[in-house]
């Protein structure tokens, strides 16, 4: 995983995760990395300074397995909300994840589960693809896109 630095052309500047750099270009290229606060896809990254151990000691080296493996996400935020918009986000996700069932990738079938009664009503929350979300919306069933895009791993 990495963590960029990015800033949209109206000047907000904002933290977010991806699986690798490759990621983030295609990401962006498709349109798919938007501001945190005011929703632009016009997304750039920001001049970063790179980690440096505290160590005088050289890092251990890093398998390519090892390397493979994503770094857990942390639960703690990165820095301090950047705004009142940021802070608002955050309570949000708090609030989805204290009063919500957390699905994971089977967000798609249980929310058709629930629609035709054969799982219990609850709000929801979890992962699909672009094309299960427009799926279940030309179903009619109501979806939504939440404000991050972590994937949860517990």
């Amino acid at each position: 995983m990495i963590r960029y630095a990015l800033k949209c052309a109206e000047g907000h500047t904002f933290d977010s995760w991806f699986r690798n750099s490759a990621a983030y270009d295609a990401l962006v290229r498709e349109g798919q990395v938007t501001c945190a606060v005011c929703g632009s896809t016009d997304v750039t990254k920001s001049i970063m300074a790179p980690a440096v151990a505290a160590s005088e000691n050289a890092a251990p080296s890093v398998t390519d397995e090892e390397r493979s493996v994503p770094a857990p996400v942390p639960e703690a935020p990165l820095s301090a909300p950047a705004s009142p918009a940021e802070a608002a986000l955050r309570k949000l996700q708090e609030h989805i994840r204290h009063n919500s069932d957390y699905v994971g990738t089977d967000f798609a079938d249980e929310a058709r589960r629930i629609h035709v009664g054969e799982s219990d009503e609850r709000p929801i929350w979890g992962e699909a693809s672009l094309q299960d979300a427009k799926d279940l919306h030309d179903d009619g069933i109501p979806v939504a896109p939440l404000p991050w895009m972590r994937r949860r791993t517990d």
